[in-house]
């Protein structure tokens, strides 16, 4: 496993408030922690794992619910004073870009996303969850409350060694598309 190295660091102001945003490096990609107070040795830290979705996020797809998940819980962690999202750059569940795009042309022939995946050769969900370790464990978040609906994440996490003190649900309005 590769080591995260801290890159840069800076106060960004944003629509939920500012966050204390620091960007890591491992294997020539960057991966991002937005931090809200002091999360050093604290536990039961409000935290968010997010894996990038350009299509959501950026360009308003509506086949997924990935920006209202990050901007929820961006408002849940400003609105509480202290907690992390940890935003790795593994786009489409991991596979890419260019293969979620893909996947989005065979979602429209019927499948559902994980038929898709598979159909391309991939796994249903080939994420992982060591590098978000890293940055927890970087930021020395003591144990976190983890927003997420994911058992997959959870069971992830967890075995990568992220002390999850409590499971968050975290549900958002959903799209015609999705």
């Amino acid at each position: 496993m590769s080591e995260i190295s801290r890159y840069a660091e800076a106060e960004v102001p944003t629509e939920h408030g500012p966050f204390r945003t620091i960007v890591y490096r491992v294997n020539g990609d960057e991966h991002v922690a937005l931090v809200r107070g002091d999360v050093a040795q604290k536990r039961d830290v409000l935290t968010r794992v997010h894996s990038e979705c350009l299509t959501g996020e950026v360009f308003g797809s509506l086949k997924c619910d990935c920006r209202q998940q990050l901007f929820k819980a961006m408002q849940v962690i400003a609105d509480a004073g202290r907690g992390v999202v940890v935003y790795l750059r593994q786009e489409g569940r991991g596979i890419g870009l260019g293969d979620k795009i893909r996947a989005y042309a065979l979602q429209e022939l019927g499948k559902d996303t994980v038929e898709a995946n598979l159909a391309l050769g991939f796994a249903a969900d080939p994420r992982s969850y060591e590098i978000a370790a890293q940055i927890l464990a970087d930021l020395e978040v003591g144990s976190v409350a983890l927003m997420t609906n994911n058992p997959d994440k959870l069971a992830g996490l967890a075995q990568a060694g992220v002390d999850i003190a409590q499971h968050v649900s975290h549900w958002v309005s959903g799209h015609e598309h999705a």
